[in-house]
């Protein structure tokens, strides 16, 4: 395993981190985390030298820090830094954010939180973390020994936005969403570029756009892949591309079989900062633009648009209009998934724009479900 230099901590952390947001989950019900196969995936990371294991709150419907709790048993907590989030939006008043953080110990069965990050910050929300003085309450945490570093992951709509964050406080570290495919989305790289200009650490999280860069290959992609003579797979090509970045701390990979930990530890074990050469690189940024002509709706599967008020399950929504464009297979998708799969459809939705407000790729999901209603309907 590869490892980059955390200065603050003075420790080396795993160019791999484990991301705990995609684990695998019984009955199709992202509250059932399949404990048996997911505590198992977690220890064979963390065996073979990843020592970042990042979760949330809200993640599997607020029982994945129990799962990650239950995972680091047996010695496995000393191993490794933990970082989890908080959901300050989903609270009523500031007093509630230590009944929170108390809650988080606890389900992570821990005395101290290693890298405590501000969740989905945006310039809806900055308000409240500004009148709340969120930084306050942190810093006596810190003080107190309850948390060690302060960061948070950034889910707001330009790099511009994205400066001010990182200018309003010393942050030890940031999370952002960078990958070959959203250079100028969010942050981007222009926001990526500023933080490493900054000294600021930057943990990458959707390296693979929630899969999307590795679940199905359009043969306009394949053969870009192909014309590299090499049998790296898409995800592998992927990684590298972030691997490749000089000032990335970790490379979050939400994780949701051991054949994925497998491939992820083998290639970010090998993979490190300039080993991509020009063709390559050139090669990577033509796939990008091939992917920007086949994907409508740039959903990476993350939720923050859900609850919907009419329990449409947007992600899923977006996905089949996605993959549509992708395999243009109407009929069997309409038999073998959407008829099986769509509990509440989506003609359903009645355009309250709440899930767009929440969306951090900024997708225009009330045309998107429009469009599957005549495709699919």
């Amino acid at each position: 395993m590869k490892y980059r230099k955390f200065k603050a901590a003075d420790m080396d952390v795993s160019l791999l981190g484990f991301g705990a947001m995609r684990l695998p989950i019984l009955d199709d019900d992202a509250g059932k985390i399949d404990e048996e196969a997911s505590i198992k995936m977690i220890r064979y990371a963390i065996d073979n030298g990843v020592n970042y294991v990042d979760t949330a709150w809200v993640y599997h419907m607020t029982q994945g820090e129990i799962l990650i709790g239950k995972a680091l048993r047996d010695g496995y907590r000393d191993k490794v830094l933990i970082a989890t989030k908080m959901a300050y939006w989903r609270l009523g008043d500031p007093e509630e954010m230590q009944k929170m953080l108390d809650t988080q110990l606890e389900k992570l069965q821990t005395d101290h939180i290693d890298m405590y990050l501000i969740h989905d910050v945006n310039s809806n929300k900055w308000g409240q973390v500004l009148d709340w003085k969120i930084f306050d309450f942190l810093e006596k945490q810190k003080e107190a020994g309850r948390i060690r570093f302060i960061g948070f992951s950034f889910h707001g709509a330009s790099p511009e936005e994205f400066k001010m964050v990182l200018d309003t406080y010393p942050w030890d570290f940031c999370q952002l969403q960078i990958n070959y495919m959203d250079k100028d989305l969010q942050a981007g790289m222009e926001g990526f570029e500023y933080a490493v200009s900054k000294g600021v650490p930057v943990v990458v999280m959707e390296p693979l756009k929630g899969g999307k860069l590795t679940d199905v290959i359009h043969p306009s992609i394949q053969k870009y892949w192909d014309s590299l003579g090499s049998d790296r797979t898409p995800a592998e090509w992927a990684l590298r591309w972030v691997a490749n970045l000089p000032g990335v701390l970790t490379i979050l990979s939400g994780m949701g079989a051991m054949e994925q930990v497998e491939e992820n530890i083998r290639v970010l074990s090998d993979a490190d900062e300039g080993m991509l050469s020009e063709a390559e690189l050139d090669v990577i940024d033509k796939v990008a633009e091939e992917y920007r002509n086949l994907i409508v709706y740039p959903c990476t599967g993350c939720n923050y648009c859900m609850p919907c008020t009419e329990n449409v399950n947007i992600p899923l929504m977006i996905g089949f209009r996605n993959a549509y464009e992708l395999y243009r297979n109407a009929a069997k998708m309409k038999s073998a998934e959407y008829g099986f799969l769509v509990k509440v459809p989506s003609s359903a939705c009645s355009e309250c724009g709440k899930c767009e407000t929440e969306c951090p790729q900024k997708i225009e999901i009330i045309k998107a479900l429009k469009e599957n209603v005549e495709i699919f309907e």
